[in-house]
């Protein structure tokens, strides 16, 4: 892809890392400064998989909130992915969902018209990357600079050693590019290396204090595999979501997602002593022993499309760096780095996407050099952090030996109350609104707390719960899986 020379006269901005919260982060940055970004790896021309994002393999998705942004921070980008092969689908009308607490959704819009406006983004996490390095980085961002936009260098095959400055001022970093050791400056720096961040080793070298650190780790280990898609299906089927119940561990769930090329992403989880394999010949039947069979009564006759693929790197960790008595002017910690959630809950890439707003907020009201503004923007990105984090944290925390911090009052209390909002949801169009506003990361958690929510969870009515997965019979005989109970229907 091209990589394009620093103009003079600008701010300088300095990016590590790659990852879509790095492309997201330059993209803002370009807005206002020259842009160096520092990836390790070779990134791919294509929708290939790369060494620095092995959980690319298993399945994603991107909430409507993660959506909106994405279209804020880079107009066409979703309709690039979506001409690329990827599906905004309505959430719940073309979804399939069974709720933590064993609630299966109704399928509310596909055929009564009283939907949502929510919609996620479907596609593979190889797709989306592609498409956001071309929107950043490749011809399409040549094509679409706007006047005025600062440039964006690339150093791949590079790794940052250290910062440079002092506790009270980052001013660049020493850095490895390709065979050179080089120190490169910056007005401003921004870590976004992921989960491996060195960050808190950096600041400490800078003689800043230790930096607060919480991990819940439900010890959730993950299996994907890719299968043709079955029969007729790979003309659109619905994501089929089965998810783990916390409070009968170990916690078991799965998920297809349909993708492009007429390929069904499959990802089968299981917490501490449930947890799926590498074994092929053990993966549907995994999934047939879930809580409801229906992504093991989808697959056991689709063909597969390569091994099967395993994480365990799915704790929830989070670094208060927005809580640090004394912060550098000129660095930035953003995305992963910050904090990781299990990837069940889908929010990574959402709340990469927000914190690069916040980001392009802050600059655009102190601007870049302003003293002050490093600790304002990791202040701001911070909001839409610990929405994520409440979210996960509220079921994981719920797992035997999730971490030496047991779960706060007012988590558990949330966890109570999002059970009994995910039970009016499942039957009410109007909670769900709500709900979905919350699990998209569009609303801050209060909204739960709204008449919306609360009408018909006290007063009703209340249609009776689903008693099995809402596939239409159509979609039953695309996929050849045998009918069930016809309680189960849409609507």
């Amino acid at each position: 892809m091209p990589h394009t020379a620093a103009t003079s006269g600008r701010p300088t901005a300095l990016v590590i890392g790659g990852s879509a919260a790095g492309l997201f982060a330059a993209s803002v940055l370009a807005e206002f400064a020259d842009v160096t970004l520092i990836e390790r790896d070779t990134l791919p021309a294509g929708p290939e998989d790369r060494k620095g994002v092995p959980q690319a393999r298993h399945a994603h998705l991107v909430w409507s909130g993660g959506v909106r942004a994405f279209e804020e921070l880079l107009p066409g980008f979703v309709d690039g992915v979506v001409a690329e092969g990827g599906r905004l689908v309505p959430i719940m009308g073309d979804m399939v969902s069974r709720a933590p607490n064993e609630v299966w959704f109704r399928r509310f819009g596909s055929a009564t018209g009283s939907g949502t406006p929510h919609r996620i983004l479907v596609c593979s996490r190889n797709l989306l990357d592609h498409v956001l390095r071309d929107h950043v980085l490749g011809e399409r961002a040549l094509r679409d600079r706007a006047p005025g936009t600062g440039r964006i260098t690339v150093h791949e095959d590079s790794a940052v050693e250290r910062l440079e400055g002092g506790a009270g001022r980052v001013t660049g970093v020493t850095a490895r590019i390709g065979t050179e050791t080089r120190t490169l400056t910056a007005d401003l720096v921004v870590d976004a290396s992921g989960r491996g961040s060195r960050a808190p080793a950096w600041l400490k070298a800078l003689g800043l204090p230790a930096v607060t650190e919480r991990q819940v780790d439900a010890g959730v280990a993950y299996a994907t595999r890719a299968f043709r898609a079955p029969g007729t299906t790979g003309e659109g089927f619905p994501p089929v979501n089965v998810q783990a119940n916390p409070a009968k561990a170990p916690g078991q769930g799965g998920i297809i997602l349909p993708v492009e090329d007429g390929r069904w992403i499959v990802t089968l989880s299981g917490s501490r002593g449930g947890e799926p394999t590498k074994d092929p010949d053990a993966f549907t039947a995994f999934a047939l022993g879930l809580g409801d069979p229906v992504i093991g009564e989808l697959i056991k006759d689709a063909e597969p499309l390569g091994d099967v693929v395993t994480t365990r790197s799915t704790a929830n960790r989070r670094r208060y760096y927005e809580k640090m008595k004394h912060w550098p002017d000129g660095f930035v910690v953003l995305g992963d780095a910050v904090a990781g959630y299990n990837p069940v809950y889908g929010h990574g890439l959402t709340v990469a996407a927000q914190s690069a707003l916040a980001l392009r907020g802050v600059l655009a009201d102190a601007g870049l050099t302003t003293p002050g503004t490093a600790r304002r923007v990791q202040r701001a990105a911070a909001r839409p952090v610990s929405a994520a984090w409440d979210l996960a944290v509220g079921q994981d925390a719920c797992y035997p030996d999730a971490g030496p911090t047991p779960p706060t009052a007012v988590e558990r209390f949330l966890t109570r109350f999002v059970d009994r909002a995910v039970e009016t949801a499942a039957r009410s169009p109007r909670a769900l609104g709500a709900l979905l506003d919350v699990m998209s990361l569009s609303k801050p958690a209060t909204r739960l707390f709204s008449p919306d929510v609360l009408v018909p969870m006290l007063f009703g009515p209340k249609k009776p719960h689903l008693q099995a997965p809402p596939l239409t019979d159509a979609e039953r005989r695309a996929a050849a899986a045998p009918s069930q109970d016809p309680s189960s229907r849409v609507g």
